[in-house]
């Protein structure tokens, strides 16, 4: 009897304990980022020379050029914006395109510089 008790009592814990636990609220999918665009756009080389979107994802990260659209957004120089963008891979990318596509969820901010 103890034997039995001893057998199903610590799997019915480590259950209820698992039950009990939540994953950490995650502000943002897996599919979904915040960016910050710079005010101007930064000379850059895909195929051919181009002007590229300075985007990073923290205050705290460097500038990197962006060289693809952001579907729904329009880029207007002098401003830096805060965007929710969604991004979704791409099946059989050209070889000379992003990988991914994003799409603009929501303009969260847009201030003069």
């Amino acid at each position: 009897m103890r034997y039995i008790l001893k057998t199903l009592i610590l799997p019915i814990a480590i259950l209820s304990i698992m039950i009990q636990c939540k994953p950490l609220a995650n502000t943002e999918s897996a599919n979904e980022k915040t960016f910050i665009i710079a005010y101007q756009t930064a000379d850059c080389t895909g195929v051919a020379p181009m002007k590229c979107l300075q985007v990073k994802e923290k205050e705290s990260d460097n500038w990197g050029n962006l060289y693809s659209n952001i579907e729904g957004f329009t880029y207007e120089p002098g401003f830096e914006y805060v965007l929710k963008v969604r991004t979704e891979k791409i099946p059989n990318p050209p070889m000379d395109g992003s990988s991914i596509k994003y799409t603009l969820l929501k303009q969260v901010s847009k201030i003069k510089k």
